[in-house]
């Protein structure tokens, strides 16, 4: 088990059809203590996804749900208090809570604009702040944020403009973190996923232009969630203990570069 009793919180894990669900449960059948984190996060929700993943592993995990705005600092912050009460410690963050917004540039506004990067980018810096403090003081931890092959190509995917910018934004933001906390043994890598089979492609992408889009990879498809979650589990786990400030592609050869 390569997260055998780590502390990891998987932020934007609500949906069993996400990133952040698929990355819970693989890192679950790794041995992790997984905590997720999501606006929309309850007993209930909890407890549907904590079931989901004892179906598929045929064993009890452990698992807790806390509700978090990642755009409130304050909220953030209290997350990272209630995971150390609990479990006095953490050991690994996945951030894949995000928004998505497909829009041309000239109609997106301020208020489209702002909703975006409050989260994406804002809510990134703030979850990424708040594990932080407690890394630091440990002088261990790790980061995977998911960014997306948008902030790469210049959107043209799914999302508008203001979704690759909050995006590069991510990028930026791991980089920045990866040459600051090195020394003290901390890491911090981004996963850029391309087109992924979750609910953000619900009432973003006609069928029509998901075929364009599959036609233009290399692959042949779009990617399952476990797939990208694969990848977070590398960057997570001691097999990447050299692997810092990294940008992992997870496209399918849509972006190769």
């Amino acid at each position: 088990m390569l997260l055998k009793d780590k502390v990891c919180v998987v932020a934007g894990a609500a949906s069993l059809r996400s990133i952040g669900y698929a990355a819970a449960e693989l890192f679950a059948e790794h041995g992790a203590k997984v905590v997720v984190a999501d606006l929309a996060m309850d007993d209930q929700v909890t407890a549907s996804i904590k079931d989901s993943i004892e179906e598929r592993l045929h064993r009890t995990v452990i698992l807790h749900g806390f509700q978090c705005d990642i755009s409130s600092p304050e909220d953030c912050q209290r997350l990272a208090t209630n995971i150390v009460s609990l479990h006095g410690t953490i050991d690994c963050l996945v951030n894949s809570a995000a928004i998505v917004n497909s829009r041309p540039f000239l109609e997106i506004d301020s208020k489209n604009l702002d909703a975006m990067l409050n989260v994406n980018l804002k809510g990134a810096f703030h979850l990424c702040q708040s594990m932080l403090s407690v890394f630091a003081e440990r002088k261990s931890g790790t980061i995977v944020n998911v960014a997306s092959v948008a902030a790469q190509r210049g959107g043209g995917l799914v999302g508008g403009a203001h979704y690759a910018a909050s995006k590069g934004g991510v990028i930026s933001l791991t980089r920045s973190i990866a040459r600051e906390f090195g020394p003290l043994g901390i890491r911090a890598n981004v996963v850029c996923p391309s087109m992924t089979e979750t609910g953000m492609l619900d009432g973003n992408v006609s069928d029509s232009m998901f075929k364009d889009v599959i036609a233009q990879i290399p692959l042949r498809r779009a990617a399952k969630p476990a797939e990208i979650a694969g990848a977070c589990l590398f960057l997570a786990s001691d097999l990447a203990g050299y692997v810092t400030g990294a940008t992992v592609d997870v496209n399918g050869g849509s972006h190769i570069h």
